[in-house]
């Protein structure tokens, strides 16, 4: 039964935890997709921007919202285009705002004026008439909506919307797009990659051609798979050309940005990967689809907000948007302009460029570079690893300390860098990590281990101490009940004259009795590592070394019984004040080779042990009452536990035994003997060393003394006893110094 190492025990453990590792690994670099944890990443990415969002008021960005107040006092949308530019007008000229962006698209004409009717008519039923001609010239200017939109956007800085189309089955194109961004030539097609549009719905000629720019606005094409929106297209490519998102095109108005440029990796454009855009002073972190994070300031209204009829009333106070970035939008259910952000499922499609022009200005768009990936794959192995060796070795609370602490140092440094770096490393992949180590050495433990311990429980419960039931477990493969042989220490007790104690008490008080006595007997064997091989009415058999090897096998079992006998003395008060008679006992202790395991017949097994061994431990027991000691050890006991001080009693040859053997009493520890006992000690020695060379009569004097000075020692009295015998009747020059006993 020898133990085998830690990491040999827990390696299975150990192996399907390092599985994990490798299976979370291969999911960070793609050569596995584990779907569940792109939702959980998602889902950690809304908590993080939840948790950090400003969550307080921009003032510089002023949304002008067709909401249902406009609705219901301006009439149903579209307006008429002399409306909006009236709108423009008040904007610019009352209000002196400072860009003006539209998340609107303008595609067809209006011909709510009536304008084409009148044309009809003057070319029909009207077309001799002259003073309907005259007044139609007249008029014509004023019902021309589309140029009088038109000329209020002229020489203002107005960014207008359209959208992109990506479906292949449909290649639309209508309304005139803006100049892009970086025209076609001007960067290496490949290295970009931008989504590519088939078709597009822009704004009529006119109005595009009067306006300072366009952006597009449909963030669509990149919404994730849960319907959210997290990222916006910042720039797309037709035609080989690169066009920009309505929110860049504003934020380079304001910025006074003429251009865009590209940044790769490593500064070259011969590098794999794009890395950013650079917009004037400002650099604008990309992913490979030329998509950038929406930097959320909060929940929808963390920008001000104006009624767009308020704005054509002039009821909106100056100071609100006096030098402010304009955006007109609608809140309005009905017009479906709504979105799912990370914290709100009904979002403001318009406040998503509200926030990206803000994140722009203020470089507060986070990135996710190459690089985390490696990062995620350090922190990943790191953690597993240490895991995986540590949690085995420990308990369940302090494994579940562990993984707490691990989890929250790993949320604390990804909130930190998410902050302080403005970088997002994955965070889902860590702490899913954790808590599945976990959660598998848990059900390993209870599944596995709790059920070696049980079995072990079942087998030795009964024998050892919970404690060493609890060592046992951590390795259960290293013991078992098959017979082997081992060197050990046994310990026989037993009460001394038990019937007649008997005799005196009936059944119930006996029970009692025995039970109050044995039960703190065996507290004191559990306490030292014994195991208790059986009761045998009042003795107690016990050994040590099975089935835990224990090198202080012999150190422990001494020491067992020298609190045995205290314990029994601490016990009298007990007994007296019960009326029970006062005990005494007898202990045998004896250290040698002894088989041990599971013996018995078919109907009944017991853990114990057998052996001349044991047969010597129950002889000197038996001897204990003849030496008027209360412990006796063999020789082979003593030569195991130096560390004790002795006194030897004798050398005697036992029923059953050829050779003749030592036996010792045990004082205690040697470092604690007291002066008095070791003079008395040192006096004993002296006339025991007379007794074997036969010196008798000086012996005799010696015997005599130590009867006088120490009256209640059976020992002495013994030993003088026998000298005067030996005088009498010597022993013969051969004699061994042995005394040999003829019964049990």
């Amino acid at each position: 039964m020898k133990k085998i190492g830690f990491f040999r025990l827990h390696a299975a453990r150990m192996a399907l935890s390092l599985v994990l590792v490798l299976v979370l690994l291969l999911n960070a670099v793609g050569l596995l997709h584990l779907g569940f944890m792109a939702r959980l990443e998602n889902y950690a990415y809304d908590l993080r921007l939840q948790w950090t969002m400003p969550g307080t008021v921009d003032k510089r960005i002023v949304i002008v919202d067709v909401d249902e107040k406009s609705l219901e006092q301006q009439g149903h949308w579209p307006w008429p285009r002399n409306k909006l530019a009236h709108m423009v007008d008040v904007l610019f000229d009352t209000y002196q705002i400072d860009v003006l962006g539209f998340d609107v698209l303008f595609a067809e004409r209006d011909e709510s004026s009536g304008l084409s009717t009148l044309e009809s008519l003057a070319q029909g039923e009207l077309k001799a008439d002259q003073r309907f001609e005259a007044a139609l010239k007249r008029l014509r200017p004023a019902l021309r909506y589309d140029d009088l939109f038109a000329q209020s956007l002229k020489n203002r800085p107005v960014v207008l919307g359209y959208y992109f189309q990506h479906d292949k089955l449909g290649q639309r194109q209508v309304g005139l797009l803006p100049e892009p961004v970086l025209p076609q030539g001007s960067f290496v097609e490949h290295n970009v990659g931008a989504m590519k549009a088939d078709g597009f719905s822009a704004n009529l000629p006119e109005l595009q051609k009067a306006a300072a720019s366009a952006g597009f606005f449909n963030a669509s094409p990149l919404i994730d798979d849960d319907g959210v929106f997290r990222r916006i297209s910042l720039l797309q490519m037709h035609n080989g050309a690169l066009y920009e998102t309505l929110g860049l095109a504003m934020a380079r108005l304001v910025m006074r940005a003429p251009t865009v440029e590209l940044v790769y990796e490593g500064g070259s454009h011969n590098s794999v990967a794009l890395e950013a855009l650079r917009v004037g002073d400002k650099r604008v972190p990309v992913d490979a689809d030329v998509a950038a994070l929406v930097p959320y300031r909060g929940r929808q209204g963390s920008y001000v907000y104006v009624s767009a009829s308020d704005v054509l009333q002039a009821k909106v106070p100056a100071d609100v948007l006096r030098g402010a970035i304009v955006l007109v939008g609608t809140t309005a259910p009905g017009l479906l302009d709504l979105r799912t952000a990370p914290m709100q499922e009904a979002y403001a499609g318009v406040e998503l460029h509200a926030n990206m022009i803000a994140g722009i200005m203020d470089s507060t768009i986070k990135e996710r570079p190459a690089y985390v990936m490696g990062l995620e794959l350090v922190l990943l192995l790191f953690t597993g690893v240490l895991l995986a060796l540590v949690l085995p070795a420990l308990s369940p609370a302090y494994a579940t300390l562990l993984s707490l602490v691990m989890a929250s140092f790993a949320v604390a440094v990804n909130l930190w860098i998410w902050s302080a770096g403005q970088l997002i490393v994955p965070l889902a992949s860590g702490l899913v990590l954790i808590a599945a180590i976990f959660v598998f050495n848990m059900s390993y433990g209870f599944f596995v281990d709790s059920r070696a311990k049980r079995l072990l429980a079942r087998l030795f419960g009964q024998y050892v101490p919970p404690e060493l039931v609890d060592e046992m477990a951590q390795d259960p493969g290293a013991y078992s009940l098959a017979g082997e042989n081992r060197e050990m220490t046994v310990l026989f007790s037993d009460v001394r004259g038990f019937t007649t104690i008997s005799e005196g008490l009936g059944p119930t008080q006996l029970t009692e009795l025995m039970n109050d006595f044995l039960t703190p007997m065996t507290k004191v064997i559990h306490a030292h590592r014994g195991t208790i091989d059986k009761y045998i009415g009042d003795a107690i058999m016990a050994f040590w070394g099975a089935p835990l090897a224990d090198p202080q096998h012999a150190h422990r079992a001494v020491q067992a019984a020298m609190d045995m006998v205290a314990q029994l003395h601490a016990l009298e008060e007990h007994f007296k004040a019960k009326g029970w008679p006062s005990i005494q006992i007898g202990i045998g202790v004896n250290t040698g080779d002894m088989t041990v395991g599971n013996m018995g017949s078919e109907f009944r097994l017991a853990y114990t042990v057998m052996g001349d061994a044991v047969n010597l431990g129950s002889r000197l027991e038996g001897l204990t009452k003849t030496y008027g000691v209360s412990i006796i050890v063999s020789e082979f006991t003593r030569a195991a536990a130096m560390d004790f001080a002795y006194k030897e009693l004798d050398c005697v040859r036992v029923k059953g035994k050829e050779h003749p053997v030592k036996i010792y009493e045990p004082l205690g520890l040697m470092s604690e003997l007291a002066p008095e006992v070791r003079q008395e000690l040192a006096q004993y020695s002296a006339a025991l060393r007379l007794y074997h060379t036969q010196d008798w009569l000086v012996a005799a004097d010696e015997f005599a003394k130590l009867q006088r000075q120490y009256p209640d020692c059976e020992l002495y009295r013994l030993y003088a006893t026998r000298v005067v015998e030996f005088i009498a009747h010597p022993p013969g020059q051969d004699w061994d110094g042995s005394h040999t006993f003829k019964t049990k």
